[in-house]
């Protein structure tokens, strides 16, 4: 599980190989087109890593990251995002940044 859940996409790579970070892997363009090939699924939906723009899609629209932490541990700046589904499976995404009682804060 842990691997699953600490795995982060990376367009440097084209196979699965030992991630940096010291858990989990990277993985690039072909194992995302093979795994929603065979699970015929048209977009992979992740979150767990830190993305500034608060999302970001990568190989051609089958994968998005979206965080939802607006300025990351006080210090990151980033704004955060929500994704939103409509009746016909379009998607949209809501932008937001943290509340303003919480800037300057640092922990």
């Amino acid at each position: 599980m842990a691997d699953l859940l600490s795995s982060d996409p990376d367009t440097d790579v084209e196979t699965f190989s030992i991630s940096e970070r010291g858990s989990g892997y990277l993985f690039g363009e072909k194992d995302v087109n093979k795994f929603n090939h065979i699970n015929n699924i048209e977009l992979i939906a992740r979150a767990h890593q830190l993305i500034q723009e608060g999302y970001q899609f990568l190989f051609h629209n089958q994968l998005v990251t979206v965080w939802s932490v607006p300025n990351y541990c006080y210090r990151a700046g980033n704004v955060a995002s929500i994704m939103e589904f409509d009746e016909h499976m379009n998607r949209s995404f809501k932008i937001f940044e943290e509340c303003p009682n919480m800037k300057g804060i640092h922990r």
